[in-house]
């Protein structure tokens, strides 16, 4: 055995060549993860102290914590964002000492979305309001209200609640202030210090269910009641639903994968000599094709344990929240740069030599099952250069495609099972190795084409940050333009007039698959180039940047309005005419609501669905009309006055339906129950139109 790993080991070296080791590569990836991994769920944290200066004067103080990528907008006027703002419900013995004054590095920015300037705090922010005290007792009431935001999300308004009471001496006399010539001594006063206020932005949201009855049966009755039982059972794969990846996808994407990987020339040489180590050192050709049954199985045991390690490590929360991370998606674009340049032939991606040489060794001393089990780990470690780069664009596919905790262990499954399956399908039909194609220079130009394949999907990871951040590096156009680009260069080498450092020179002569293959490419930057004047693209909207970044668009826009800004009326009206609803909640101040109008409801598809087949009831959080009689009612445990029209729609979308974001989408029957799994930001065309097909089909079966 120790022979055929040493062979196995000195054949695979002569075929990857080697580089410096890529140990702080992986390190860098591993702590990058790491910091998503442990990504807070609640991004905003406030407390409140109320401060006596003096005996005639105090002041309010609201300090915050603010997580990375989300910001809470200052008190400036602006045209848009919920603005930080001083609220006052009952005020005795005390009056204003004038506006409410953010502390501390207020960022101005001009965004594009609202266009005019904004101004926020990141990572920590103070407000504060003073006041005069009158003398004798005084009572003081009122909230804080705040707006919250980062790329992908906003939250509906949210509020500090304060209450604070005490006995003041009042201002002292002029003559008494001259004899005593003492300057005023700020004593800090802490009257009442609440908790650090949790806002809580994910899928779940927990409620007092007595108080969340007794709210819904005073505000609308049944068509309140929660039904955040029912999201979860989508969420947990009750139901198939369009927003997430099907499992089956992930799996025949990591089976095309492996499939892939096999005809890499780290691979593909090695399936014949593997298959007749196997058969001739037992003598015995049952016992051959054992031995090659194990050494697959050891294959799809070791990729499967990758899948299982990176969800261990990372949770499904965190791949999800991957896809919604700017920061992230460009280190995603520049991972796939280095994977791609890697396959033009720039430079070989490997493994630290001591990796594969400890196991060599093991392998060698080791017999029996380990011993097999040892070989094909020191196949997954000197392959590493031509799967490294495919294992990691699978894994960056599926965090990106909300494929839930299982996606990363079936996406490896489908990768090991096309991996392994040929050494043992030729162990048991060693006639079929005659039929192999021999190694040659094809293998490096599946490597070429993987390398093309991969620099485009970069530049839609660069995309996304571009939209968050508002660069205008990659409009519509220009992401166009470089696919165009990217597509007419794979066909030009596919027909033999671009050559890499790795290509055989041959005799000019272009075979009939590469023909066919240039052919579908150049085809396909040709399909592209209407799209820079405006055409939809329908096969590459998922990729492209929305049509809103277009500068010059010839194709005509539809606009969809909702027949409902108010949830019992709509749902009255769905009832009555027998359509089922689409609820939006949305927010004067949400970028991203704006995005999706603008990305994903002109489509015409779209817009046709949600305005002939369902009611669309949009809902403003952050609508500041005021409620007629406002309310109380419990939020994650914690009593809370909700006094507008926006407090309202934004106490529904947390307490019936368990989210507190903004944009979000749910499907409703006539009763207020969910028809599918609800959605978010997410601008793929055809993913939501799979959401809007879902929610119809279910309706029709009621």
């Amino acid at each position: 055995m120790g022979n055929y790993v040493n062979l196995q080991h000195y054949f695979i070296q002569s075929i990857c060549f080697n580089m410096k080791r890529v140990k702080s590569f992986l390190t860098l990836v591993v702590l990058l993860l790491c910091v998503v991994a442990n990504a807070q769920m609640k991004p905003v944290k406030f407390n409140q102290q109320f401060k006596k200066l003096s005996e005639e004067a105090a002041e309010i103080v609201f300090s915050c914590t603010i997580d990375p990528g989300w910001h809470v907008y200052s008190v400036e006027e602006m045209d848009g964002p919920i603005q930080a703002s001083f609220n006052v419900d009952k005020m005795e013995g005390a009056e204003l000492d004038g506006s409410l004054k953010p502390v501390g590095n207020v960022v101005k920015k001009f965004e594009e979305m609202f266009g005019s300037e904004v101004y926020y705090f990141e990572g920590k922010g103070q407000f504060v309001q003073k006041l005069k005290l009158k003398g004798g007792k005084y009572n003081v009431e009122g909230y804080l209200q705040y707006g919250a935001c980062n790329d992908q999300n906003c939250l509906p308004p949210q509020s500090v609640e304060f209450s604070h009471s005490g006995e003041a001496k009042g201002p002292a006399k002029a003559e008494e202030k001259v004899v005593e010539e003492k300057p005023a001594v700020q004593e800090e006063v802490v009257a009442e210090e609440a908790a650090p206020e949790e806002v809580v932005v994910a899928d779940s949201v927990s409620s007092d269910s007595i108080t969340a009855d007794s709210v819904a049966a005073a505000l609308g009755g049944d068509l309140w009641a929660p039904v955040i039982d029912q999201l979860k059972t989508y969420d947990e794969g009750g139901e198939v639903n369009a927003t997430s990846s099907p499992l089956w996808k992930i799996f025949l994407m990591g089976l095309l994968g492996g499939l892939v990987a096999l005809v890499t020339p780290c691979v593909w040489p090695i399936i014949p000599m593997t298959v007749s180590f196997f058969l001739k050192r037992s003598g015995d050709k049952k016992k051959g094709i054992r031995d090659a049954w194990i050494y697959g199985a050891s294959i799809v045991v070791i990729y499967v344990a990758l899948g299982l390690l990176v969800t261990a490590l990372f949770g499904a929360s965190a791949l999800n929240s991957l896809a919604t991370n700017a920061v992230f998606n460009i280190f995603f674009f520049l991972l796939l740069v280095v994977f791609a340049a890697s396959f033009f032939g720039a430079f070989e991606l490997t493994l630290p030599a001591s990796w594969s040489n400890a196991v060599d060794s093991k392998a060698e001393k080791t017999g029996g099952l380990l011993g097999i089990f040892l070989m094909a780990f020191t196949l997954t470690l000197v392959s590493f250069s031509c799967t490294g780069p495919i294992i990691g664009f699978l894994l960056v596919e599926v965090a990106t495609g909300n494929g839930g905790w299982l996606a990363p262990t079936i996406g490896m499954l489908g990768f090991a099972i096309a991996l392994a399956l040929p050494f043992t399908l030729f162990a048991m039909f060693p006639s079929w190795l005659k039929s192999m194609p021999k190694s040659g220079g094809w293998m490096n130009t599946v490597k070429v084409v993987l390398g093309f394949i991969e620099l485009a999907f970069a530049l839609k990871f660069l995309s996304v940050a571009d939209l968050a951040y508002g660069w205008h590096l990659m409009d519509r156009e220009t992401f166009l333009a470089l696919w165009i680009v990217l597509f007419a260069l794979l066909g030009l080498y596919l027909l033999g007039k671009i050559k890499f450092p790795h290509d055989d020179d041959d005799d000019g002569k272009t075979g009939v698959g590469r023909f066919f293959l240039a052919m579908i490419s150049l085809a396909f930057a040709v399909y592209m180039l209407p799209g820079l004047w405006g055409a939809p693209l329908k096969a590459v909207s998922a990729f492209a940047p929305p049509m809103k970044t277009q500068d010059f668009n010839l194709a005509e826009e539809m606009e969809v309005k909702p027949m409902f800004y108010d949830y019992d009326e709509g749902m009255a009206y769905a009832k009555e005419h027998h359509k089922p609803v689409m609820i939006d909640f949305t927010g004067y101040g949400c970028v991203n609501c704006r995005k999706m109008e603008a990305a994903v409801w002109i489509d015409e598809r779209v817009a046709s669905k949600m305005t002939n087949d369902y009611v669309l009831i949009q809902l403003y959080v952050d609508e500041k009309t005021p409620l007629p009689e406002p309310f109380v009612a419990k939020v994650n445990g914690e009593e809370r006055k909700h006094r507008t029209v926006g407090d309202k729609w934004s106490y529904l979308q947390s307490s019936k339906f368990g989210a507190t974001t903004q944009p979000f989408y749910v499907l409703l029957d006539n009763d207020g129950n969910p028809l599918t799994k609800s959605v978010s930001y997410d601008e793929d065309i055809d993913k939501y139109l799979e959401f809007l097909d879902a929610g119809l089909a279910k309706y029709k079966l009621k």
